[in-house]
């Protein structure tokens, strides 16, 4: 009787000991998988800094200052005009094409900005046709194409166009 005691004492004290060293040993997986995680995330950071900065470098190669030019597109404000389609050439040449989802119109509607045209034009004067087609509040059809003259100097132009159903506007942003 007393050796099955000490026998079950001594099983007791070795499950224990077990025990807390599958206790430990999970510990320190966990405290291993919490630092791959952090150097996961890091490494993560790391690659989306790096492809940030190549995104700009090539918009520098593939568009130097001299001859970038970008258009950008927004709703005038308070304009009821349901805007469906968006075509713009530059010097007769059509360059840009757009398609609205309703996704896309509502973002205009709040004041987001899109921009339509990245490129290149050379130094000197040139023409920006824009066409617009949408529909009226009333639900008539409605188009529109306004033709505007602007001057690319030999810094990077960035041009506007507001639209709307009584006007389409132009400006340097």
């Amino acid at each position: 009787m007393r050796n099955l005691k000490q026998f079950w004492l001594v099983m007791t004290a070795t499950l224990g000991v077990l025990a807390s060293g599958a206790g430990f040993a999970e510990a320190s997986y966990r405290e291993q998988m919490k630092g791959l995680d952090e150097q996961v995330q890091e490494v993560k950071s790391d690659v989306l800094s790096i492809a940030a900065e190549l995104a700009r470098l090539e918009e520098r190669l593939l568009y130097p200052s001299n001859t970038h030019l970008a258009v950008f597109i927004a709703l005038a404000e308070r304009d009821t005009l349901r805007l469906d389609a968006v075509q713009v050439q530059i010097d007769g040449q059509q360059v840009a094409h757009s398609i609205y989802s309703f996704k896309e119109l509502e973002a205009l509607q709040k004041g987001g900005v899109q921009r339509i045209y990245t490129g290149n034009v050379p130094t000197g004067e040139h023409q920006i046709e824009v066409t617009i087609a949408g529909k009226l509040d009333t639900g008539k059809e409605y188009t529109r194409t306004e033709r505007f003259a602007f001057n690319k100097g030999i810094e990077p132009k960035l041009l506007g166009v507001t639209l709307g159903s009584s006007q389409l506007q132009l400006g340097d942003w």
